[in-house]
């Protein structure tokens, strides 16, 4: 048995389970790993330092399986901002055919670059406004983010259990559930409140293929779904990182109504990047979601993948309709 949606059957994927875009985290590694295991998985576009490397990348991820993969572009407010459309160009020139998206309305420019290859693209939305007028721009799934995601949450702080089936009662093209899910519980749950499936950040992070120093996949089975913080509030772009030295600092700059560029130096890229490859969790900032408190193992990701979708068939086919009388 199987479950089918509409995220299979347009992505040609086995499993409804994505794997979301993560920084200098989605390499070939990853993603291949997630595609051979059923899913879809993502490369992150933006961890690769140039147009030139993004190419290379997604070639070597296609020699690692020959499963649809996809490719992340977020774009970011940035002074200085990547090569966004270069990148797009490679994507396009490689054959990819499914992008992930997410960030400002800058991003519809790059849209317009891949739409007419064919490309389907998935647009993450943290608002059920955003979703609806990314639907009438003519993306093909939205991947619908609530507050309990890695990364940056929105600043209208609605959990899934709301902010999916209201997406779901208005967006009629496939929706992903994001946010939140790591086990076969959250993707019978996501099937319930109206998604197609579940995509998935933070849990990926904590497998066995998963580029980062074990210091932090062990730091994720130890703690708990209190182990975040909320960072960057008072600058409205708010970011869900894991609970640290670096986040704490963060914090009490806020609270003591400092601006960004006195925490600029402690949050930089390069240094979040410098702990996970070093090992040392306090060293920078690093996104994780709450979804901590239900990562007790570290797995590949083929038994990941197989375990939740054994787990939500299992939940759909006897539990719930154990209960039918």
């Amino acid at each position: 048995m199987a479950i089918k949606t509409r995220i299979t059957e347009m992505l040609e994927i086995e499993h409804p389970v994505v794997q979301g875009g993560m920084q200098w985290v989605g390499v070939a590694e990853l993603a291949s790993a997630v595609s051979n295991a059923g899913g879809l998985g993502i490369l992150t576009g933006l961890t690769q330092p140039d147009a030139k490397s993004l190419a290379a990348e997604i070639e070597r991820c296609r020699s690692m399986t020959d499963k649809p993969f996809g490719v992340n572009m977020t774009v970011f407010p940035t002074i200085n901002p990547p090569d966004y459309k270069g990148m797009t160009q490679v994507i396009i020139d490689s054959g990819i055919k499914i992008v992930e998206t997410a960030g400002t309305p800058a991003v519809r420019e790059l849209w317009e670059m891949m739409k007419p290859h064919g490309i389907k693209i998935l647009h993450k939305c943290t608002a059920v406004r955003h979703a609806l007028s990314a639907e009438r721009a003519g993306v093909d799934v939205i991947s619908i983010d609530g507050f309990e995601c890695a990364g940056h949450p929105g600043e209208d702080d609605i959990p899934g259990l709301i902010l999916i089936p209201a997406a779901a009662d208005k967006v009629k093209i496939p929706l992903l559930a994001s946010g939140g899910f790591g086990d076969g519980r959250g993707l019978a749950a996501a099937l319930a409140l109206g998604a197609d499936g579940i995509n998935m950040g933070t849990r990926f992070t904590a497998t066995v293929e998963a580029p980062i120093h074990q210091a932090f996949k062990d730091s994720m089975v130890a703690t708990d779904e209190r182990g975040t913080d909320l960072i960057f509030r008072t600058f409205r772009n708010t970011a869900r990182v894991a609970r640290n030295e670096v986040s704490q600092a963060v914090m009490e700059a806020e609270r003591e109504g400092k601006d960004f560029a006195a925490v600029a130096d402690l949050v930089k890229g390069v240094r979040g990047r410098e702990g996970l490859q070093s090992g040392d969790t306090q060293h920078g900032i690093w996104s994780a979601g709450m979804i901590q408190g239900l990562i007790h193992d570290i797995p590949t990701c083929h038994d990941l993948v197989t375990r939740i979708v054994a787990d939500a068939e299992s939940i759909i086919r006897q539990r719930l309709t154990g209960m039918l009388v």
